[in-house]
């Protein structure tokens, strides 16, 4: 070893590294260079003189933050980091904390914590319980022992969130360790990938071979496994019929292609009615079943047998009936590849086709959906948040590629408009439309603030049928007369907007819908539109002069 080696050696060896330079270090060995957060004065030393490669993408709410990196981390594959504030900031970070565990997404989040000196006292924003508090909604969560040990259990976390399936953890950090002394991490080559079981997929195999009508349905998993093409490939290999799990947050498989059967009800007998005439369901990256009303205890039609693929243990464990195979999508659909049978091309299955809705004079949920898939850009990516909306957009609205549609698997609302912003930091080069229900932008309206603070090129569209229209809708259906605290009334989403510092206008009638879309997606930056909506029954009375119900199949 010469003169110069021993030198550089020498200089490692003595260099003396705070914790904060450990952590950057480490996150730049991992790609990370953005940090998405709303800080606090237990996260100060932190963020003060961030380092020049790094960015700090500001949320004025935490439950905002946490949904920006949540979309970040599923459209990029790659953990996000956030820090949030101790005790209360993680309190409201926590419905997206929710919402983030459901999608999947591996979020590393630093909450603060006081300086440790101060602990026994019970000082004024401690975290009593800061490892407790958001489980069982993360991964893990550890407060290290020492400050020393910070970086090595951010190393960890990272390693954790990343491991299949992937999902939030978290990392509280006394005020006072930032400033601390720590070894540096040493770089690890962790694998996240997991295989499948060679013997289980011959049996498989075996078993799709021998199926008469073997169909699929695919969940949120198939996407981000990256199985979309290997799912294609299959259906088409078995020239199986192809359903969409109930309530899937993304979309999995060409909603234009021959073999796309539609959308799997969240209820039963409706469900194993889609599924009649199968004799083999495989389900793909979902849970069996995603059930949002009660229906009974059959799971299946009659005769069939269920088996399931994917990497989550508990959800494989959990399953009401099948047998199950933990592995990615994507690897076990190119083994399950080169062992079935091609089967020839099916004549049942005519391309699907997706009715046409008469102008209505008001604007419906069906015609605001068929004018949107008209004119959107192909490439575009949606996020949506409107529930009451949701059969217009299955019904009118197919999305035909991977990473293109992104919602909450939680249930919970306000997680899609700053989503949404989240998407559009990442993928600048894609056009991004967020479809927000009235009710559920309120969550997390300052979200604005972000998309105007940070330039995002993302059309908002705000449905504004003027209150929780999905209740509504659930009441009336149950028999219900009536129904309180469902009305939200005298908001102008236009204002809001552009108090926020974005571009906004509204569109009340049928005939405006089109001009005001042409014209904003058209343009760039942040801007909204708000759509006056009108109740589907009430506007379809109206669409022709021969006063014609046109109408497509409900098939959620």
């Amino acid at each position: 070893m010469n003169r110069m080696s021993l030198d550089l050696q020498s200089s490692n060896a003595l260099r003396v590294s705070s914790v904060s330079e450990v952590v950057f270090d480490f996150l730049r060995q991992q790609g990370i260079s953005k940090i998405f957060g709303n800080p606090g004065s237990t996260e100060l030393p932190m963020f003060v003189s961030l380092p020049q490669d790094f960015s700090y993408v500001l949320g004025l709410q935490e439950s905002i933050v946490v949904a920006m990196a949540d979309a970040h981390a599923q459209i990029t594959g790659q953990a996000s980091f956030v820090n949030l504030h101790s005790a209360a900031g993680l309190g409201h970070a926590m419905g997206n904390v929710y919402t983030a565990f459901r999608n999947r997404a591996p979020l590393v989040i630093t909450a603060g914590q006081q300086n440790r000196s101060m602990l026994p006292l019970d000082p004024f924003l401690f975290a009593e319980s800061p490892t407790e508090f958001p489980k069982p909604y993360v991964k893990w969560a550890c407060e290290p022992a020492r400050a020393e040990d910070v970086p090595a259990a951010i190393a960890r976390a990272y390693y954790t969130a990343m491991q299949a399936p992937r999902g939030p953890v978290l990392v509280s950090v006394p005020l006072g360790d930032w400033s601390a002394i720590a070894p540096a991490v040493p770089p690890r080559d962790v694998s996240t990938t997991l295989g499948c079981d060679p013997v289980a997929m011959e049996r498989l195999a075996a078993r799709l071979n021998e199926a008469r009508e073997p169909v699929l349905v695919v969940g949120a998993g198939v996407d981000i496994d990256g199985g979309w093409d290997s799912t294609v490939r299959l259906a088409e290999a078995l020239q199986a019929k192809v359903w969409a799990s109930p309530m899937s947050s993304r979309c999995s498989f060409p909603e234009r292609h021959p073999l796309f059967a539609g959308f799997l009800p969240a209820s039963q007998p409706g469900l194993a009615d889609c599924l009649s005439g199968a004799d083999l369901v495989l389900v793909l990256g979902a849970p069996v079943f995603t059930y949002h009303f009660s229906g009974g205890d059959t799971h299946l039609p009659a005769g069939a047998e269920l088996w399931m693929i994917g990497d989550d243990a508990r959800q494989l464990a959990g399953a009401a009936v099948g047998s199950a195979i933990q592995s990615n999508i994507r690897l076990a659909n190119e083994t399950l590849l080169e062992r079935v049978r091609s089967r020839p091309a099916r004549t049942d299955v005519p391309a699907r086709k997706i009715a046409t809705v008469a102008q209505p004079r008001g604007i419906t949920p069906a015609f605001f959906y068929q004018t949107l898939a008209e004119l959107r850009s192909p490439d575009s990516i949606v996020v949506e948040e409107a529930p009451s909306a949701r059969p217009a957009l299955h019904r009118h609205f197919p999305i035909e590629r991977s990473g293109g549609f992104l919602a909450t698997a939680s249930g919970g609302l306000g997680y899609g408009l700053p989503a949404a912003v989240g998407v559009a930091l990442t993928r600048p080069d894609k056009p991004v439309i967020a479809v927000i229900g009235d009710g559920s932008s309120l969550y997390s309206i300052q979200a604005l603030w972000s998309a105007a603070e940070y330039d995002a090129d993302i059309l908002f569209i705000i449905l504004n049928n003027q209150g929780y229209g999905v209740l509504r809708n659930i009441a009336l259906k149950s028999g219900a007369d009536r129904i309180s605290g469902v009305d939200i009334k005298h908001l102008d989403f236009v204002a809001i907007t552009e108090a926020q510092g974005c571009r906004a206008s509204r569109c009340t009638t049928s005939q405006e819908l089109r001009t005001s879309l042409q014209s904003l997606l058209a343009q760039k930056g942040p801007r909204l539109l708000e759509v006056m909506m009108q109740e589907e029954e009430t506007a379809m009375n109206v669409m022709t002069p021969t006063n014609k119900i046109l109408k497509s199949p409900d098939r959620i």
